[in-house]
């Protein structure tokens, strides 16, 4: 898939992974949209290659909005990729002191890290099926973020481990079901990376954590993130996959 000249839509855009994704992908000559509640740095702001579209990716509605900000006809080149970064991630344990699980919170994040990227997927893919393929008969792609969480999820986890299990689960159903279009999907399972959302724990969780780690010894980095995504987009063999990205950490059970 050529980034030069295409656009993508970056859920979750304005910082962390997806912010670094919109960096590389920007370098590479792509217009990028981030659609994310959060507005971007003033840099961003100011290159007209970045669009920014306030964003709840639950919301059928402002998706659509952030969709047709990036296929409209003036120049931006035709929407080619989706990459959903946008995610919370909350800890709870089923019974907390006797307390059982605020069932709120639980359904909050099913619907920001699933149904959110299962909102975006749709709309973007309904966009990209209209696009002219290429010689490999590709018209899109579409990235999604899991986690490892997906696989070892930790005590007080149960809501976030189940939100992006289910990602991972239907990266390949998606797959199939968007290949007659010629629409690729693939979803990275990150490990421990430095952003903000990790940046929110204590210091003394994140050395933790950070022991864990087979090797590199330490956090991964968004740019880190962003070259794998990069590559995805540009390996036309790449599908249907499930990838994870952890310098081989096996999570514990806390």
């Amino acid at each position: 898939m050529q980034v030069s000249g295409s656009a993508f839509l970056i859920t979750g855009g304005s910082s962390g992974l997806g912010g670094a994704c919109a960096q590389t992908l920007r370098r590479g000559g792509a217009t990028i949209v981030i659609a994310d509640l959060q507005e971007p740095g003033q840099e961003v702001q100011d290159d007209p290659a970045f669009r920014f579209v306030r964003t709840d990716v639950t919301c059928a509605q402002q998706v659509a909005a952030a969709v047709r900000e990036a296929v409209q006809p003036d120049g931006a080149g035709p929407l080619r990729g989706l990459i959903n970064c946008a995610g919370i991630a909350v800890a709870n344990k089923i019974l907390a002191r006797g307390a059982p699980h605020d069932l709120d919170l639980f359904r909050k994040t099913i619907d920001v890290n699933l149904i959110g990227t299962f909102n975006a997927i749709r709309l973007a893919a309904a966009a990209m099926a209209t696009n002219e393929p290429d010689g490999d008969g590709q018209r899109g792609v579409i990235i999604n973020t899991a986690s490892i969480a997906a696989f070892e999820g930790q005590m007080g986890q149960a809501a976030y481990a189940a939100s992006k299990g289910a990602v991972a689960s239907m990266t390949l159903p998606v797959a199939r079901d968007l290949a007659d279009c010629g629409v690729r999907v693939v979803t990275i399972a990150p490990g421990l990376f430095q952003t903000p959302m990790m940046d929110a724990f204590p210091q003394k969780v994140r050395d933790g954590l950070t022991r864990q780690t087979v090797f590199p010894k330490r956090f991964g980095r968004p740019d880190e993130f962003a070259a794998l995504a990069l590559h995805i987009v540009e390996n036309p063999m790449l599908n249907g996959q499930v990838i994870r990205l952890d310098g081989a950490v096996r999570m514990q059970a806390r």
